[in-house]
């Protein structure tokens, strides 16, 4: 669902203009996991330069403690973060104010990651763009502010839905049993310390 007509199209009528390539466009990926890895293997044909955060640093990958210094060179920045008492609000005003005018803010993690209330003031003044997987709150209720968000693509939490969803959860599952009968360390663990 898109809130209110995009750039381009007025009411029911498609109007011309030129859009910026995504090549060579700066994607900063926050939540740099094997998720995050995977979303990098398949923007890289498109020719993007990717910035990567992850809770600790590491060759290639910035902190958390970075945000402030990468999120105004990105044009698009991912967010494919865990819920945690320390992405609980992550997205709010200050974030939002370090990203370059006319960025788009994609959430694929989690709705409670963003403050709604600091994005719709963003899209509203037209500073900023957004395409939300996930909201807060989920489901989005009727008459909410973010279905006619300007310069907001909304999906309903299906991003993961596709025709191979079952059958590779099944696949995991059995690799996963197979390691486990077997003695073997299991992959995906989430240990003590969360994520």
């Amino acid at each position: 669902m898109m809130g209110g007509p995009p750039d381009g199209m007025v009411a029911d009528v498609w109007t011309g203009g030129e859009r910026l390539p995504l090549a060579g466009q700066t994607v900063l990926i926050v939540g740099y996991g094997s998720i995050g890895e995977t979303v990098e293997r398949r923007l890289a044909p498109f020719g993007v330069i990717v910035e990567r955060v992850a809770r600790h640093a590491r060759p290639g990958v910035s902190s958390v403690d970075d945000l402030p210094a990468v999120l105004p060179r990105a044009d698009i920045v991912i967010m494919l973060v865990p819920v945690t008492p320390d992405t609980i609000g992550l997205v709010d005003a200050r974030f939002l104010s370090l990203m370059r005018r006319g960025a788009l803010l994609v959430n694929a993690a989690r709705g409670s990651i963003v403050d709604t209330g600091a994005l719709l003031a963003e899209l509203t003044s037209g500073r900023l763009r957004a395409a939300l997987d996930v909201t807060d709150p989920e489901p989005l209720p009727a008459g909410h502010p973010l279905w006619s968000a300007p310069g907001l693509l909304l999906t309903p939490h299906v991003a993961g839905a596709t025709t191979d969803a079952i059958p590779r959860a099944m696949v995991l599952v059995k690799e996963q049993l197979v390691r486990y009968a077997a003695g073997e360390p299991l992959h995906d663990v989430v240990g003590a310390q969360g994520y």
